[in-house]
């Protein structure tokens, strides 16, 4: 089974994806090809990051612009001792260099906002929300929402975590959630400390969405968010439903992220 233009090495490294008649070597061909941006390589980008670049995507961006915390090494399993006080997208993107060479990694080190969002996301395929802030999570739902780039989103908390994709053909994160929350409503991890190994049980999940996305198989989330209780081992499915009076996906969407105000309850106003 030679497949198009797979290499003898490649045959060998991805055979256990060859074999499946799900995947075969078109499969791994298009996961080849594809451009995915993981936006943070923290604690649900390490595990997006790992299993990405073992699967053979092709290009992965990685955008953060964070450096490495000891803090951080409890649960951000792509960096290392070594690597504290160094650039996160630096220690990532040579991890990623080292567990597959056939993967371009292409770190970014810059915060994402409405003025780098653009650049960012334009030229990738698809994105990995991995971020660990409301802000960037509207700011990366309306941008790519209203660019057509489908993408996964995942978050977590203390034992919980969440996962959901958004492709288009469905509803988008502000049909769930118009708007953040209050300031202090959500405390960070660093207030109220997260169970180190769940984001690697949600991060599997967002990077099993993205490589069901380019091998064409199975159902996605898109419509449904798993939400998964580590304390109580529990996967729940919720149904999210498109909001027609959504101001970002709906009848009469905004024209453009710069119409939106990114702090506080990160609210689209109203005309």
């Amino acid at each position: 089974m030679a497949g198009p233009d797979l290499d003898p090495e490649q045959l060998d490294r991805y055979s256990r994806h060859i074999i499946m008649d799900e995947v075969g070597p078109e499969g791994q061909a298009s996961l080849l090809d594809a451009a995915v941006l993981v936006v943070g390589a923290g604690g649900l980008g390490s595990p997006v990051l790992q299993y990405l670049a073992a699967a053979g995507v092709g290009t992965i961006g990685i955008a953060d612009h964070d450096t490495v915390e000891r803090s951080n090494l409890q649960r951000q399993v792509v960096h290392g001792d070594n690597d504290v006080g160094r650039p996160k997208v630096d220690s990532a993107a040579e991890f990623v260099r080292e567990l597959n060479p056939d993967v371009t990694a292409e770190p970014h080190e810059v915060a994402v906002s409405p003025d780098t969002v653009a650049d960012l996301v334009d030229g990738y395929d698809f994105v990995v929300d991995a971020s660990d802030n409301f802000p960037t999570r509207f700011l990366i739902n309306d941008y790519c929402t209203l660019a057509g780039v489908p993408f996964v989103h995942g978050a977590i908390y203390r034992f919980e975590g969440q996962v959901t994709a958004f492709t288009g053909e469905g509803p988008c994160y502000r049909c769930l959630f118009p708007e953040a929350p209050p300031e202090g409503a959500v405390p960070d991890c660093a207030t109220t400390g997260v169970l180190g190994v769940l984001p690697g049980t949600v991060g599997a999940i967002q990077a099993t969405e993205t490589v069901k996305q380019f091998v064409g198989v199975g159902e996605s989330l898109d419509g449904r968010m798993v939400v998964y209780d580590a304390a109580d081992m529990t996967f729940e499915e919720v149904t999210v439903r498109p909001n027609p009076s959504c101001p970002v996906c709906g009848d009469d969407p905004i024209d453009s992220v710069d119409e939106v105000e990114y702090s506080e309850s990160c609210a689209v106003p109203a005309d």
